[in-house]
């Protein structure tokens, strides 16, 4: 397996560095987070227009570059590395290629203005009674003439409030729990009116989420993303892109904070000398460090099946989000105790990248689920 990057992969990267070192301060962000819109548009569009990174992984017939996992991988990383709230994933890795692979014209359009920082998208996929299981869903889509009315709720849609158009599951025939039977719809939030609501709020690691109600919301026909019944299989890849780009990201905040950690284990003074001299100390860091290098290689392992067939992407996957789950846990953990009380300021990243790393443990399916799904995935078969 290679671990090495590209010539133009290190390029990417180090050039997506230097722009958040002098442009991205962590301050700036919180405050948008907390008090203002939930981002800073002029980021995510300096992510379109100076380094061309929202079309990195995406085809070059929409003005992408035509990158894949591994480009995805080295962008998520940084931006984790940042504590970004723009939401690169969201809207790039998981309804990009929910976009590119549904094949239809207004998809391709959109995916476009994506590409281009004019569009924003987020998928709703979540229901109150689904959990972590995107199968059980019970929001319906009937047609009616040539439109499509859709009901049913969709909870925790993470970066619905930034959003310009959303992607919804629904139900057009089946019943709960089937891969059979699940569409994916096209909200345009700019004419959508009537039979719609949303709740929107800010989730404990500064991002922005809706809760959605659909009450007979009228789409026109066209809405209809791919074929009508057969959106799981793009659904669960699309779920897989997310958790690898995710564990990505939280590999990225875990190497920022294990280095913040140990500068200030080299500055705090007690009993005459720092800290950092303490053997106790030192073996935790050490700890730290070895959880965060397992991390990063189960991320590879993951972000290099993403082409394989499902199962074998899935096991991946799975055993990159359970492991990255439990090292983001204690190495996130072990910072806030060695830097003590002033580890959960507000002053101080540290909180910040914390509440992150805790938060990342749920997204795209929580530790226990993919701890259930590889050893089911890896269960022998009686004959």
């Amino acid at each position: 397996m290679d671990f090495n990057l590209t010539k133009e992969q290190e390029l990417l990267r180090d050039g997506l560095s230097k722009f958040l070192s002098s442009r991205y301060d962590l301050q700036s962000s919180r405050s948008a987070a907390k008090l203002g819109a939930g981002w800073q548009p002029e980021i995510w569009r300096g992510f379109a227009d100076e380094l061309g990174i929202l079309g990195a992984t995406l085809p070059e017939e929409a003005g992408g570059i035509g990158g894949g996992p591994v480009e995805a991988m080295v962008i998520a990383e940084t931006l984790g590395h940042a504590l970004v709230v723009e939401p690169f994933v969201d809207t790039v890795v998981v309804a990009g290629g929910l976009l590119h692979r549904a094949g239809t014209e207004g998809a391709q359009t959109l995916l476009e203005d994506l590409v281009a920082g004019a569009a924003v998208v987020a998928l709703a996929a979540t229901e109150p009674a689904s959990g972590d299981n995107w199968r059980d869903v019970a929001t319906t889509a009937r047609r009616d003439g040539d439109d499509w009315v859709l009901n049913g709720t969709k909870i925790m849609a993470v970066s619905a409030p930034l959003a310009t158009h959303l992607l919804v599951t629904a139900r057009t025939s089946g019943e709960r729990g089937d891969a059979d039977g699940i569409s994916l719809f096209l909200v345009d939030l700019g004419t959508a009116a009537g039979g719609f609501t949303a709740h929107h709020y800010r989730t404990v690691d500064d991002r922005r989420a809706s809760d959605l109600t659909f009450d007979g919301l009228r789409l026109a026909g066209d809405a209809l993303l791919g074929e009508e019944g057969r959106a799981w299989p793009s659904l669960d890849l699309a779920r897989d892109e997310g958790a690898a780009a995710v564990c990505a990201e939280a590999v990225g905040g875990m190497r920022k904070v294990l280095a913040d950690t140990v500068e200030y284990c080299t500055q705090r003074q007690q009993f005459g000398q720092p800290i950092g001299t303490f053997q106790a100390l030192q073996h935790r860091m050490v700890d730290m460090h070895m959880e965060v290098e397992q991390a990063a290689a189960a991320v590879y392992l993951a972000v290099l099946n993403l082409d394989a067939e499902p199962a074998a992407r899935a096991k991946a996957v799975s055993a990159a989000k359970a492991t990255v789950g439990r090292a983001a846990r204690f190495v996130g953990q072990n910072a806030v105790q060695l830097h003590g009380g002033m580890g959960m300021t507000e002053e101080l990243a540290i909180g910040h990248y914390f509440k992150r790393l805790t938060a990342m443990q749920y997204e795209f399916g929580s530790t226990d689920y993919h701890v259930t799904r590889y050893a089911e995935l890896t269960r022998p078969r009686s004959r």
